[in-house]
């Protein structure tokens, strides 16, 4: 199975990670082992870019940190998304959507 182009995804990964912290509050691995599975291991997140992108919704103002108590292993930073990132995702989710459209058009229509 073919991988996915990074450069097709690079663009919306801020948004990729808004749409699983609007589901729960959560920690880089745990969300990079999600996209591992959606993708069925055809797109991962290396850790820089990961925590590149956390840092760059924090001072955004798009997600908040904290650190978690955890009893067994390492402490976990964990990231949950603010009212103002949860706005965030459903613009770029509508203007990803109105971008996927146009390159339907461009792309396919008219190729049967």
């Amino acid at each position: 199975m073919a991988g996915i182009a990074s450069d097709m995804i690079r663009g919306n990964t801020d948004t990729i990670l808004l749409r699983f912290l609007c589901e729960k509050d959560s920690y880089g691995y745990e969300i990079n082992k999600q996209i591992l599975k959606l993708t069925d291991g055809q797109y991962g997140l290396n850790e820089a870019t990961l925590y590149t992108a956390f840092k760059r919704l924090e001072r955004a103002g798009y997600i908040t940190s904290y650190w978690g108590n955890e009893n067994q292993g390492a402490r976990r930073r964990y990231y949950t998304v603010t009212q103002e990132g949860r706005a965030a995702y459903e613009a770029n989710r509508n203007e990803w959507q109105n971008a996927k459209r146009l390159l339907e058009r461009l792309i396919e229509d008219g190729k049967d």
